[in-house]
């Protein structure tokens, strides 16, 4: 493989290694943004009424 050939395929090795990296740190940036909105989300929500949940009737 001459020089020329070797020097575009690190280049091109290179630039998937940056696009790939890249997208990581969209997808990380994203799902943090997610975290956030679900986590105000339950921390706006109202709390349960305390006598709901506690006993549960069953008949056989």
């Amino acid at each position: 493989m001459d020089i020329a050939a070797l020097s575009i395929t690190m280049s091109q090795a290179q630039l998937m290694q940056n696009v790939s990296l890249a997208v990581a740190g969209k997808v990380m940036e994203t799902q943090q943004m997610q975290i956030q909105q679900v986590t105000e989300m339950m921390e706006s929500m109202d709390a349960p009424h305390p006598d709901l949940g506690q006993k549960i009737d069953i008949s056989i």
